[in-house]
């Protein structure tokens, strides 16, 4: 087997690989007569069909398969040979098939960047700094009412936060448009989900009013021709109804996993798992500033573009199924969607991925088994029988091979803030855990 490789930029390789035709030939017989054994032909005893009409039959198609496997075998050897390590599927391309001809072909792939690790040092971390406050309790445990209460049929005018049945029909230089009309359209006032102003406008009417409401299109309306368009809406409204709050008792603690009549046993659980969001949102918020100091560091590292192209297709996935869809697996998502709207997250999570595994590698960390078991007993604190969800995760390689992952990235991140300049930021419960949400990581 002959080997050259050419090096066609900084990632991407063209190996050349040559395979003597007595090789393919040898093969191909060797088949051949393995066939003999089975093969039936009308006029011929099994076993007996000569070599002859076996070649004239079955030769092409026995000589398209050994040389497919011929190929997959040569190009591993290949690239073992030279070290290479594909980032990327290789592209294949024959030069040299025919019959009695050594063969030949190219194998063209990206490969994983090698990069020299570059220690960080004094990079800025700002660790946010709250409490759980009561009053932030009591705002939780609201929204818990909130979202377990019903909706209450009143008499009197609409107001914000109530919930409306309405119709309306919507006419843009005495045209109706797409969207513009509707019967018995359920809307709660203050929801942002319609026209801006379409809301505001309802306010102060009661059931059986009515009310023409002039607005405009908003000027990023999807229909270029129609942004700052004027629009009228005629509503008849039908009835009004607002959110009655559920009570604070054993139905609502237990609809959240709390078996109490207890008021104060529901509170300090609340107030226990908000800590513990607290905590993550704290720690997210860190990690993602470390992040970041890893990217500016190692701002020239290329990466391969195949990386990037299959961690955008991850990402295309993860957004439907937010949405709660089915993701085409094998759209190509530059024909629906701007190449910009996952490149720049993607990018950043390949070269995360990559400058991760080699700290890991160069700092020789391994996973300390106290540090995962802590990490499984904290993800099964939140489960009714704990002990339970920690057997099943050591039951199952994959899962914990994850928890793993994640135990190991948290040691690397302890470290690298050791020689960070560190500095706390006075905050709220909810400043902090919206610092977490955005953290991108």
């Amino acid at each position: 087997m002959q080997v050259s490789i050419e090096t066609m930029s900084k990632l991407e390789r063209r190996l050349t690989v040559g395979v003597p035709a007595e090789t393919i030939d040898t093969q191909v017989e060797e088949r051949l007569k393995q066939a003999l054994k089975t093969v039936r032909l009308p006029g011929f005893r099994p076993g007996k069909v000569p070599l002859k009409i076996m070649r004239q039959r079955f030769g092409n198609g026995v000589r398209e398969e050994v040389l497919i496997d011929v190929m997959a075998r040569s190009l591993a050897q290949a690239l073992v040979q030279e070290k290479l390590h594909p980032a990327s599927k290789p592209m294949i391309q024959t030069h040299r098939v025919r019959a009695g001809e050594d063969l030949e072909y190219t194998a063209t792939f990206e490969v994983f960047p090698e990069f020299d690790v570059v220690e960080v040092g004094g990079f800025p971390v700002e660790k946010p700094v709250a409490e759980v406050t009561d009053e932030d309790v009591d705002n939780i445990i609201e929204v818990f009412r909130r979202q377990r209460g019903a909706w209450t049929l009143v008499e009197r005018a609409a107001r914000h936060g109530d919930r409306v049945t309405l119709d309306f029909v919507g006419t843009c230089d005495g045209q109706s448009f797409e969207g513009s009309s509707a019967e018995g359209r359920v809307l709660e006032l203050g929801s942002g989900n319609v026209m801006p102003g379409f809301e505001d406008g309802i306010v102060g009417l009661a059931a059986g009013e009515e009310k023409t409401l002039s607005l405009n299109f908003p000027e990023n309306y999807y229909e270029e021709e129609r942004r700052g368009a004027a629009v009228d809406f005629a509503v008849t409204l039908h009835e009004v109804r607002e959110l009655e709050p559920a009570p604070l008792d054993g139905k609502l603690f237990s609809a959240y996993g709390i078996e109490s009549d207890d008021e104060a046993v529901f509170r300090a659980e609340v107030k226990q798992n908000m800590a513990r969001e607290l905590r993550k949102a704290v720690d997210a918020r860190i990690k993602q500033q470390v992040m970041d100091a890893l990217i500016d560091a190692y701002a020239e590292l290329e990466i391969p573009v195949a990386l990037i192209s299959r961690e955008s297709q991850l990402l295309y996935k993860e957004m439907f199924e937010y949405l709660g869809e089915t993701a085409n697996e094998n759209v190509d998502i530059e024909s629906i969607l701007p190449g910009e709207m996952f490149a720049a997250k993607a990018t950043r999570r390949v070269k995360l991925d990559l400058i991760l595994k080699r700290l890991l590698d160069h700092y020789e960390l391994k996973v300390d088994p106290d540090a995962l078991r802590r990490a499984v007993e904290n993800i099964a604190s939140t489960y009714q029988d704990p002990e339970e969800v920690v057997n099943w995760y050591y039951g199952n390689r994959e899962e914990l091979s994850s928890v793993e992952s994640r135990v190991l990235e948290d040691s690397l991140v302890a470290r690298l803030l050791e020689s960070a300049t560190l500095s706390d930021r006075a905050c709220t419960y909810r400043e902090a855990i919206a610092l977490g949400q955005r953290a991108n990581l």
